[in-house]
């Protein structure tokens, strides 16, 4: 074991700074759902009102949570692995015999595969979209005059536009991870990361500059942030509360194993209780700060309440450009607003294509590069489906991203997320666990932050959040053959693009199950074959 951690340890890199690791660990938990998501969420849910179950959820949720996986990931960069299978299996060798902790290692090991493939094969997409409209945005494309609802039709089924970018930003993700952790994913981050944070301050700034329109005197930037934050308790109910709860296990990139993926390259003494409140402190500077500043006044002078309606894509891609091209350099305003999605974007697909990269690393014992490479390559053809309906339907349908999204990026998480603190939580002893969590940091986590929260309460509310998805899923018709069909829409395309969705997400957490099962048996096969 000596040896295998020591041959782990060198060839896997390490972050060259405290803040290099921070800035990246902010970047993979700072995404595009922080700034198209959050604003709108928080002023249909309550305004005010919404972030006192929101700042709950963050403290009994988010920060239990966010610590177990920085802890889980540290630990096994320590035996020299950087993916979920091995770390839940050893942690889990603590309780039961090597064989059970196989099977739940090799079930954790799939899910976690499966998550940051599925995710990427359509977030990229995104990502190259948000490039497509900075440039577009820079040349005055989509200025006054502009049809905005064609242009992102265009966007994505156009082949030139839409495999164009998204090939743009995959190769950009290559090259970034190829260099490794210190001199690619780190120094890519600082250099991101302080220039998205640049970009919404401006945008913030802007938009409380912003004057109301002569017809429209009422709707000024002050009016828009009251919109967002006065209070009404009276849109706070157990769904809102259970809806906080899942946007911050989204909002910090929870249950995806990109966290202790990235903290599987710390030093054995690093603090992860520092950089763990750090890493959510920035999360929320620019959710909660920036986003709601920058996002809300500026589209609420332009657009009054009208803001709440439509999906996030739509509200990013097609709503805020019309606020733009009604302004004053609104083309600048416009490229700010997608640079700054773009390095959102990019960062965040960063994290999810390293945990690729380290998982054909450790199972295929290649060198960084290669892996690199076949991640890009693997991704490209997992991502063809994403950009092929939209072309065979001009636009008109999205239904096997937005399958991936509802399955994989807000419902496979939540379950990877509770079984990690069912398994850190009970299967190792609590004073182990928070020695762990403690070595090297400066401020001690209290031992009620283990037996309280990580075993009990926090695992409880992520059980309740998981089983209302389930009956609301249930209820909406999210489990039948077609999926659910808005009005007017085909049952018999939704049907097809539905189940291309899910035979893909099968697909993938088959070759993951089989890929961690092979690693882990070939690496702990002399005690496997003892029992």
């Amino acid at each position: 074991m000596e040896k295998l951690k020591q041959k782990g340890t060198h060839h896997r890199g390490e972050w060259g700074s405290k803040l290099g690791l921070i800035l990246a660990m902010a970047g993979n938990a700072v995404g595009l759902g922080n700034f198209w998501r959050f604003p709108r969420m928080a002023a249909e849910y309550g305004g005010g009102a919404f972030m006192i179950p929101y700042f709950i959820a963050l403290v009994v949720v988010g920060l239990p949570i966010m610590i177990t996986e920085w802890h889980l990931g540290r630990f096994g960069g320590q035996h020299g692995h950087g993916t979920i299978g091995p770390m839940i299996y050893l942690q889990a060798r603590e309780k039961v015999k090597p064989k059970t902790a196989l099977a739940i290692g090799t079930i954790c090991g799939a899910l976690a595969f499966a998550i940051p493939v599925l995710i990427n094969s359509y977030y990229n997409h995104i990502v190259g979209w948000s490039l497509n409209y900075a440039v577009q945005s820079l040349f005055n494309q989509l200025g006054h005059g502009a049809d905005l609802t064609a242009a992102y039709q265009s966007a994505i089924s156009n082949p030139v536009q839409a495999i164009g970018f998204w090939v743009i930003a995959a190769l950009l993700l290559a090259v970034a991870a190829s260099k490794g952790i210190k001199k690619g994913i780190e120094a890519w981050s600082k250099i991101m990361m302080p220039t998205l944070y640049i970009f919404g301050i401006v945008l913030a700034c802007f938009a409380l500059f912003t004057q109301a329109r002569p017809e429209t005197p009422n709707l000024t930037a002050i009016a828009g942030l009251d919109f967002l934050w006065h209070p009404d308790f009276s849109k706070v109910n157990w769904s809102v509360i259970l809806a906080a709860c899942g946007q911050i296990f989204f909002t910090l990139s929870l249950g995806m194993g990109l966290i202790s993926n990235y903290a599987s390259f710390l030093k054995k003494d690093d603090d992860i209780v520092v950089s763990s409140i750090a890493t959510v402190s920035l999360n929320e500077f620019a959710e909660v700060v920036l986003a709601s500043t920058a996002v809300v006044p500026l589209a609420y002078v332009f657009m009054g309440d009208d803001l709440l309606q439509g999906g996030s894509i739509g509200f990013s891609f097609i709503s805020l450009p019309n606020a733009f091209m009604n302004m004053p350099l609104g083309n600048i305003v416009g490229a700010c607003w997608f640079f700054l999605l773009f390095f959102a974007g990019f960062t965040s697909a960063l994290a999810l294509f390293n945990y690729l990269v380290t998982f054909i690393e450790e199972g295929l014992h290649s060198s960084r590069k290669v892996a690199s490479w076949v991640a890009f390559v693997s991704l490209i053809v997992i991502g063809i489906p994403v950009v092929l309906e939209p072309m065979l339907s001009n636009g008109a349908t999205q239904i096997y991203f937005e399958t991936l999204d509802s399955w994989v990026g807000s419902y496979l998480v939540l379950f990877l997320g509770f079984i990690e603190l069912i398994i850190v939580g009970w299967f190792v002893k609590p004073q182990k666990t928070l020695e762990g969590i403690n070595s090297g940091a400066k401020a001690k986590v209290p031992s009620w932050v283990v037996t309280v929260f990580i075993r009990i309460i926090t695992p409880a509310i992520l059980l309740l959040v998981i089983v209302n998805a389930t009956i609301e899923n249930a209820k909406n018709g999210f489990f039948s053959w077609t999926g659910i069909v808005p009005e007017g829409g085909d049952p018999a395309t939704y049907a097809l693009w539905t189940n291309l969705g899910r035979g893909m997400i099968i697909v993938v957490f088959i070759f993951g199950f089989i890929m961690t099962l092979r690693m882990l048996r070939k690496t702990y096969q002399h005690e496997l074959s003892k029992q």
